[in-house]
């Protein structure tokens, strides 16, 4: 992955500095708005969470949802399990071909600050597992910063310091999903930290004309 882990940003490899750094910063407003303007409010939901982090967006999901959880950060995933328990299946590894051979279709899949941590072919590969994953008329959702046009000096500094080296312009995310989805949905929003901050939040449905 492309980051940067070492020095001052090293401390955010510790879950209970993570949680804190992103509350802080508003990442639970985001997360209810993510979950309330962009994945689907039907029951029995079956999401597959790739990078999930310590899977705090399963405060806002609802309890019937089937959840597959999987990071890179074994600390991450104990994090998981200690807080959620028996709401998901956690798995401490990166999701590649055998991973999603061996699971069931699912409804929605979940890549959240994930992207810009991910070089061009990585990003490509992440689609492609996604759209395998996913049920006929299924979606993928992610969200990542992004450099763009009317967003202010600070939030471009700010996300200039971010721990992934791979942040794009909002059309290069795009073309990079397109790739491997024929419907693709792009919005920028600048409103979802309590800091000045840009992201770009991708839809990108599979086998169907219509955006959920």
């Amino acid at each position: 992955m492309a980051q940067i882990t070492s020095g001052f940003r090293s401390i955010f490899s510790h879950p209970a500095i993570y949680n804190l750094a992103q509350r802080l910063v508003g990442a639970e407003k985001a997360r209810r708005v993510l979950a309330r303007d962009y994945i689907p409010r039907q029951p029995g939901l079956r999401i597959l969470d790739i990078g999930c982090g310590t899977a705090e967006i399963l405060q806002h999901l609802p309890a019937d949802t089937e959840y597959y959880g999987f990071d890179a950060s074994e600390d991450y995933i104990t994090q998981a399990r200690r807080h959620f328990g028996s709401r998901g299946i956690f798995t401490a590894e990166l999701v590649g071909q055998a991973t999603v051979n061996d699971m069931p279709p699912f409804d929605i899949v979940l890549a959240f600050g994930l992207l810009h941590h991910l070089d061009d072919n990585d990003a490509i590969t992440l689609f492609r597992l996604a759209k395998q994953a996913l049920k006929k008329k299924g979606k993928l959702i992610s969200i990542d910063p992004v450099y763009t046009t009317g967003q202010s000096q600070l939030a471009r500094w700010l996300i200039s310091k971010d721990r992934g080296q791979c942040v794009r312009a909002a059309e290069v995310y795009e073309k990079l999903a397109m790739s491997q989805f024929d419907h693709v949905r792009a919005t920028v929003r600048h409103d979802m930290l309590y800091m000045p901050y840009s992201h770009l939040i991708l839809e990108c449905k599979k086998q169907d004309t219509r955006i959920l």
